[in-house]
């Protein structure tokens, strides 16, 4: 492990971080408020300790597969601690709830602590968004763009240990342009909801602080109501839109800008997404239409946000879903673990993974039938190498182990059942709003503070879908012998 590679790479990080940090004092000034001091005091420290972890520390010509996964593990926590500054200088905030905040900012997951949110300064609501809205593509992303700049080669590990399956694909050959063109796409999409959003009736800054939260699927909001406090159909029916958007497979979009149509229609992926939030949206209006509204299309108009809201994993919302039916909360309950397609800024398990399982199932079945058949997996037409099979097996149990584990342990700490488990699923998939105590009325702000480190570690270990996180505790990669890591990761 060279540390020196780590400390040039995080200086880079935490110069960017400083300069990203200069944009939301524009709102102190505009609205004299004192806040903005914060936000210098924070860029300023950063930059210093971006230029001296720099300081005599050469450009690596590469980087090696487990100096990626160190560095992109450490990047969001760096990231999380630098971001909660400003929240802490402002004087409202234990470190700690600082921390949790900016690390669901980061991670996109919307958990907030904040009770009374609307009383925040615009400099700090822009921040809170704006966190979101970087993490959402991805800050790993982000700097494979940049260090390709400075000549570093190895952003196919960075890709790797940020999003480590199933096999992240390129776009075009080359890895830097290939996060370049994603990030692009991401800046296109965004600039076409804004101008929505204003032209829905929402003024310049609600329509910012809402498309920097629905694009990375991050569901922060302004309004203690979120998006409830509009009751404007419009802006419901924008928003459903981008959230379905954003739940999507970023490469698809990149093929449909090439005018590659056929792409768009055999994806098989694509198709399961459409066909599971059709099924839940209308099975979610069956259940509450006859008890809460008054007619289907009042019924739909709600079970459709919320549906898309929580399979995306943006957890906005337009109705508190907790009077709802028990049956409604179940199914809103398994939607946080499907998550968005694979490629997409939503997290979970993701769709792509749960349709392998589904086929592998079958598969199963038939080989009961006919044990020495030979039945390769097929998805559009492709056939799917074991190797992904296995790692989408592997990592299915890992998440499932993640949960049950986190989950009794903040039952033991005191939480009831229902907010346990769905404080952790919510976390761990990076939706924001849960069950129970934690509903979306709700905030987390009464969890002890152990509690909430817990879960800023569970939202991290969701956002780098969890092998990133569990890799660095092996013994081999602080060894020399790197190549016994490369080797396990194929």
């Amino acid at each position: 492990m060279r540390f020196k590679v780590l400390a040039y790479l995080l200086g880079t990080l935490l110069i960017f971080l400083g300069a990203v940090l200069f944009t939301p004092p524009v709102w102190s000034i505009v609205d004299r408020s004192e806040t903005g001091s914060g936000f210098i005091y924070t860029a300023i420290l950063a930059l210093v300790l971006g230029f001296a972890l720099r300081f005599r520390n050469k450009i690596p010509e590469h980087i090696s597969i487990k100096e990626s996964f160190t560095f992109v593990a450490l990047a969001w926590a760096v990231s999380a601690t630098v971001g909660a500054l400003p929240y802490f200088f402002s004087g409202g905030f234990t470190f700690v709830d600082a921390f949790f905040e900016s690390m669901s900012g980061f991670t996109t997951t919307g958990a907030t602590i904040i009770k009374d949110v609307e009383v925040l300064s615009r400099d700090l609501l822009f921040w809170r968004s704006l966190t979101q809205w970087l993490g959402g593509m991805g800050i790993i992303v982000l700097c494979i763009a940049m260090f390709s700049r400075l000549g570093v080669r190895g952003g196919i590990y960075l890709l790797k240990a940020e999003v480590p399956g199933p096999s992240p694909e390129r776009i075009v050959p080359r890895i830097a342009e290939t996060a370049r063109r994603l990030w692009f796409i991401y800046l296109a999409i965004s600039m076409v909801q804004f101008l929505l959003l204003v032209a829905a009736g929402l003024s310049v800054f609600d329509a910012l602080i809402h498309t920097f939260s629905t694009m990375p699927t991050g569901g922060f909001s302004n309004y203690n109501t979120s998006i409830a406090a509009f009751g404007n159909l419009r802006v419901e029916i924008i928003i459903i839109f981008f959230m379905f958007l954003a739940g999507g497979n970023f490469n698809l979009y990149y093929a449909l800008w090439q005018k590659r149509l056929k792409h768009l229609f055999a994806d098989s992926e694509l198709h399961f997404y459409c066909l599971v939030i059709v099924f839940a949206t209308a099975l979610m209006t069956i259940i509450i239409v006859p008890q809460y509204y008054g007619n289907i299309g009042e019924g739909l108009r709600y079970a459709s946000f919320q549906v898309v809201s929580i399979i995306t994993t943006t957890g906005f919302v337009t109705a508190d879903y907790e009077r709802w039916p028990p049956l409604a909360g179940i199914i809103l309950f398994f939607l946080m673990f499907l998550g968005g397609s694979g490629g997409s800024t939503g997290g979970a398990i993701k769709q792509i993974r749960i349709l392998i399982l589904i086929k592998y199932a079958v598969r199963e079945l038939h080989k009961i039938l006919h044990p020495s058949a030979v039945i390769p997996l097929r998805l559009g037409g492709r056939i799917i190498p074991e190797a992904v099979v296995h790692n989408t097996i592997g990592f299915t149990l890992l998440y499932l182990l993640v949960f049950i584990v986190s989950s009794l342990l903040l039952a033991g700490m005191g939480l009831d059942f229902v907010t346990a488990f769905a404080a952790v699923a919510s976390c761990l998939g990076n939706v924001g709003p849960a069950l129970g105590l934690l509903g979306p009325t709700e905030t987390y702000a009464f969890l002890p503070s152990f509690i909430k480190i817990v879960l800023s570690v569970i939202m991290l270990m969701g956002r780098l879908e969890i092998y990133t996180i569990l890799i660095l505790l092996l013994p081999e990669v602080y060894s020399p012998r790197a190549n016994r890591v490369k080797s396990m990761l194929g």
